[in-house]
């Protein structure tokens, strides 16, 4: 059996549901938390999966970009003049709306290679050792909802 371990970030961001028929299809922000579990058969050799800043750092890098930013579907009708207006802080999502669910999937891949890139800098303070494995993303939006995903 696999050994486990998880992190947990948080970051603030916006997001235009375009094709939903209710309110959240206008602009709207969430107080969002991202739980990644990572999995290794054997521990390394400091008797641990990886040490949990080792995460911390790859998640934030990716997490960054995130923050306090607005995720729009680059089909919305107003995406090119919120991407010139806002440029870098707008995040596109190719054809797809940006909700949880696609946000988990998002920063799994992400993550994932990630974590690979990181697992070939064996010089790192705080190295992943290659062994190491994403198990799942879990985005939670609000208090009471989140999506979860793995491959």
């Amino acid at each position: 059996m696999p050994y486990r371990i998880a992190k947990t970030l948080t970051f603030e961001s916006g997001h235009i549901l375009s094709k939903h028929r209710g309110r959240c299809r206008f602009p709207h922000g969430h107080s969002r938390s991202v739980e990644v579990v990572v999995v290794a058969d054997k521990l390394d050799a400091n008797d641990m999966v990886c040490d949990f800043k080792a995460v911390k750092r790859t998640l934030e890098a990716l997490l960054d970009r995130w923050d306090h930013s607005l995720c729009v579907n680059t089909a919305d009708p107003g995406f090119t003049d919120l991407q010139r207006t806002y440029g870098e802080r707008i995040v596109a999502f190719a054809g797809v709306d940006p909700t949880t669910e696609v946000m988990a999937q998002t920063i799994f891949e992400a993550l994932r290679l990630k974590l690979h890139e990181a697992a070939q800098n064996v010089s790192a303070e705080h190295p992943i050792p290659a062994g190491v494995r994403l198990e799942r993303v879990r985005v939670t939006e609000t208090a009471t909802s989140w999506a979860e995903y793995w491959a």
